[in-house]
Order: structure tokens, then C-alpha cells, then sequence
């Protein structure tokens, strides 16, 4: 059907707002890449650069040789890793428990399951939790107060739930046992579900920040974005020992925007592996039939 000059006129319109929307909310970031490859000397003379006269990567290789940040990357790194293995295997593991209704007292753990959604105990109760377990100043108090979700439990629940039964009777027929059947039937039929929680997961460890400014005093195990923080609220940039290059040579800005765009790049990086499985398994629950 041929459209008529007042729709093309709309959709002209609607077309040249929304890329213009799209440019605004790209230019911080470009600005933040921009900034953090500029020369140093193009930067001081210029406070606000769009493109720079000369390329350099001074402030990676500062930051980059600098012990304080190396540890803070292998923190978030350690975090991400360990924190999303351990919350996608427990996850996974409740949700198709509650799923199977075979289960005794499923009724009893879907009630306690949608109170922990409901309601939140607070700060204070679990700083006093981490405490009394003795994980202050541990990487452990921010892996396990996030361990187990309820609503993304609830969520692979229904992912379960569209798995017809009649697979596991016949595992069970052929002698599989039931974590031989978790195992090698049902977590390989989730993987797109798995490979989109684990995203979320990866992202939500990766940038930590509340958790670790409440239950870590220890600077030597400051995740990437408490370390990141301190740096752009305060006027320098001291970060610890820098090999090879001096600070006064860098300017604080263009160590900032390098700062952020490491903090940034490991998780743009992960999306692709995971492109495939993550637009399906963003979907679950979302169709009931």
C-alpha cells in the first residue's frame, strides 16, 4: 500500500526525532572515548574536544601500570566469574525444584519464595547477617547476599515448567538418577535462559558497588567501581604506582575517561558470545500456553 503525503510527512518526522534522540544519548559515551585517547597536550590547551588533533594512550598505559587498578580489574574479574557460576548453578537449581510437582512442601517454598520478593529485610539486619557469618572484609559478603534471587527463580521456574515431564520419566526408565537428569537433560535444554541470567548476573557483579562499600574496608579488595568512584569524586587520580609514566604528564580527566571505558569494554565484550542464546532467553514467561 502506498503511503500517503501526510504519513510520510510522520514518519519523516518520528524518523529525525528518534536519531536525534539516539545521537544526544550516544555523545556521552563518545565524548568519554574521545576524551580518554587524546594527547595530553591537545587536551590541556582544549578544555572540550569533539575530535582530537592527536591520538595517545598515555592514560591506559598509566592507569594500566598502576598495581591498585590491576587488583580492583581482578577483583570485579574474581566476582564476576565465581559470583555468576555459583548464582546461575543455585538459581537454576531451586527454580527447577519448584518447578517438579512431585516436590514435598512446594507450596510451603513458593510462599517463602514470594515473600522474599515482597518484602525486604533492610540494611541493617543484613549488615548484621554478613557479620555474625564473619564475611566482613571478604570478597564472600557480596557473592552470597546476591547467591539467590527470587524473582529471577521464579522466572526459570517458568522456563521449567515448559519442559514436558515425560523426558525425565524416560531418563528415569533408562537408569539416570535425578542430578544425572539435571545435568545432561535439563541444563543443556536451558541454556538460553542460562546464557541470559548469566548476563544479568555478570553485569549486576561486574559493577558492584552499594555491597562492597558496605561490608569492605579493605582497599586491596575494592571491586573495579568502588576504586572507579573514588577516583572521579576526588580532584586526583592517585591510584598507586605507576611504572614508567608520571601523573603530572597525564591529566586527571583523560585518566578518568580511560578509568571508565576499561570499567566498560569486558562487558560489551561478553554480549556477543551470548547474542544468540540471550534474545530467546529473554523472552521466558513472557508467552504461557
Amino acid at each position: 500500500m502506498r503511503e500517503s503525503l501526510g504519513e510520510r510527512i510522520f514518519s519523516g518526522v518520528n524518523i529525525t526525532i528518534l536519531t536525534l534522540i539516539g545521537l544526544i544519548s550516544l555523545f556521552p559515551f563518545y565524548y568519554v572515548v574521545i576524551v580518554s585517547f587524546a594527547d595530553p597536550d591537545v587536551f590541556l590547551k582544549r578544555s572540550f574536544i569533539l575530535f582530537p588533533e592527536s591520538w595517545s594512550l598515555d592514560a591506559y598505559k598509566y592507569i594500566l601500570s598502576t598495581n591498585t587498578f590491576i587488583k580492583a580489574v581482578g577483583v570485579s574479574g574474581y566476582l564476576a566469574i565465581v559470583g555468576t557460576l555459583l548464582s546461575l548453578m543455585v538459581s537454576a537449581a531451586f527454580g527447577y525444584m519448584l518447578s517438579r510437582k512431585r516436590l514435598f512442601g512446594r507450596k510451603l517454598l513458593m510462599i517463602a519464595l514470594l515473600i522474599t520478593i515482597l518484602f525486604n529485610p533492610g540494611i541493617i539486619p543484613n549488615y548484621l547477617v554478613i557479620k555474625e557469618l564473619n564475611l566482613i572484609n571478604t570478597l564472600w559478603s557480596i557473592i552470597l547476599p546476591g547467591l539467590l534471587s527470587g524473582w529471577n527463580a521464579l522466572l526459570l521456574k517458568t522456563f521449567f515448567d515448559g519442559i514436558p515431564e515425560s523426558l525425565e520419566e524416560s531418563a528415569y526408565i533408562d537408569g539416570a538418577n535425578d542430578l544425572r537428569i539435571f545435568f545432561q537433560i535439563i541444563l543443556p535444554l536451558s541454556l538460553p535462559a542460562l546464557a541470559a541470567f548469566g548476563l544479568f548476573f555478570a553485569v549486576g557483579y561486574w559493577n558492584t558497588f552499594f555491597n562492597a562499600i558496605l561490608y569492605i574496608s579493605d582497599s586491596s579488595k575494592f571491586p573495579l567501581q568502588v576504586l572507579l568512584q573514588g577516583m572521579l569524586v576526588q580532584s586526583n587520580t592517585s591510584i598507586g604506582e605507576a611504572g614508567g609514566l608520571g601523573e603530572e604528564i597525564v591529566p586527571p580527566e583523560t585518566i578518568k575517561m580511560a578509568a571508565v571505558v576499561i570499567a566498560t569494554v569486558p562487558i560489551l565484550l561478553v554480549y556477543p558470545f551470548l547474542q544468540k542464546h540471550f534474545a530467546k532467553g529473554v523472552m521466558l514467561g513472557s508467552v504461557k500456553g
